[in-house]
């Protein structure tokens, strides 16, 4: 694809701000940037200024996310938001979230340079906590944004010890005011994410950009196999009632469930007990990770992976416990908000029908969907769609019809509330 010329700068400086934003980290020679923590407050106080630049007015919300606000033909009109999330995970890539967030800054940009009256505001968010990497749980800013702040998160510890109260007081916020944060559904007329793929299916079409249909809905179950300890020389196989075997047998048919059903389950953590070389084990706990682009979907495989596990577990003679301790249902996206990121994929790649795709991962539209119609568009990711990794990368003319699609999607916004 041609880039117009001129376009590559805004996307050059975007990259620039990715790359500098990659050195804000609590790491030696890894990127990490964590809730509440002094690389969360540096990180704001940086993308502040870019957004001050922009001539975007700029506040920290009682949670901690960044915001920055330009007010449309008249004062005080409901907002477009546009953003993403600066956490990072542990060894992170430098653009899963900050791209997005980047690109929001680099679009109210162009409005403003251009003298754009829109009928709306438009407000860009730095989300705090997309990742959960410090607390252990997810979308503590936009949940907080979305008014959804669940105040036992105050009690949750992070790896030393130190509760997400005692990093309020430190990062300088009310350690009980997290519910001022939430905003009101009449504040908003929508919000749009622009997100690295965090997969391969862009790179696989040779497309750069793709249309978000929904976000992936999702079930994590701990799940236990249960049978009988015994001597691995002296129990015969037709007197075994090995769980790790038994739950070996459901694992595989995990994977063949979901590949043939269209979800995706991972277990990505499995123990035996009581662990000896020489004992077969009584007990096999495992984990599973459940995904499907719809609530329908995801649950039907699940009911197909409990009828399985049963089955082995009482040819097998043993027993099945199943704890679920995560959900989330699909957040299915706006129509006329993809509409919307629709037209502004096309206008960039004349000719072509703009791909449409689910997310498999989770994102934080997800909390402000409580609040407001959600849209995203998504960024080819290179290295056969590696995320949450140091070789995550974007390319740059990626970034550049990025840009030029997102702008031209809050521009398709606007002509439509006229």
């Amino acid at each position: 694809m041609t880039v117009a010329a001129g376009a590559l700068s805004g996307a050059e400086r975007v990259l620039d701000r990715c790359e500098q934003l990659g050195r804000i980290t609590s790491l030696d020679g890894a990127l990490e940037r964590t809730y509440l923590s002094a690389e969360h407050a540096s990180a704001n106080a940086v993308v502040g200024e870019w957004m001050r630049e922009a001539g975007l007015e700029v506040r920290q919300d009682a949670a901690g996310n960044l915001l920055g606000r330009r007010e449309g033909r008249a004062p005080g009109l409901p907002a477009l938001v546009l953003g993403s999330h600066l956490d990072t995970v542990t060894d992170a890539g430098k653009y899963d979230g900050m791209l997005g967030v980047l690109l929001g800054i680099e679009v109210a940009d162009r409005l403003r340079a251009d003298g754009a009256e829109l009928p709306f505001a438009l407000e860009v968010v730095g989300f705090s906590d997309e990742e959960g990497t410090r607390f252990g749980n997810a979308l503590s800013g936009s949940r907080a944004f979305a008014g959804q702040w669940d105040e036992s998160r105050y009690d949750l510890v992070d790896r030393k010890g130190m509760s997400l109260r005692e990093a309020a007081v430190q990062f300088g916020l009310d350690p009980d005011g997290f519910g001022a944060a939430g905003r009101r559904p009449e504040e908003l007329i929508g919000y749009l994410e622009a997100h690295i793929e965090q997969g391969p299916q862009l790179e696989d079409q040779d497309r750069p950009l793709a249309v978000v249909s929904s976000i992936a809905a999702a079930r994590r179950l701990a799940l236990t196999v249960t049978g009988r300890a015994g001597h691995a020389g002296g129990t015969p196989y037709d007197r075994r009632r090995d769980a790790l075997v038994g739950a070996a047998e459901i694992v595989v048919e995990i994977e063949r469930i979901c590949r043939a059903g269209g979800t995706i389950g991972t277990v990505g953590r499995i123990r035996a007990f009581p662990g000896g070389v020489n004992v077969v084990p009584g007990v096999a706990r495992f984990s599973l990770d459940l995904r499907a682009a719809s609530d329908e979907e995801r649950d039907r495989a699940w009911d197909q992976i409990d009828a399985v596990a049963r089955e082995v577990c009482e040819r097998r003679g043993l027993t099945w416990s199943v704890d679920e301790f995560y959900r989330a249902d699909a957040v299915h996206c706006d129509p006329d908000f993809m509409t919307a990121i629709s037209a502004g994929v096309t206008a960039v790649d004349p000719g072509n029908e703009a791909p449409v795709l689910w997310s498999r991962a989770g994102h934080d539209g997800m909390a402000v969907a409580a609040i407001a119609p959600v849209a995203m568009l998504f960024v080819r990711c290179g290295n056969e769609g590696v995320s949450h990794s140091p070789e995550e990368t974007v390319r740059a003319d990626d970034v550049a019809v990025a840009l030029d699609a997102f702008e031209h999607a809050v521009r398709a916004v606007a002509a439509s509330r006229r």
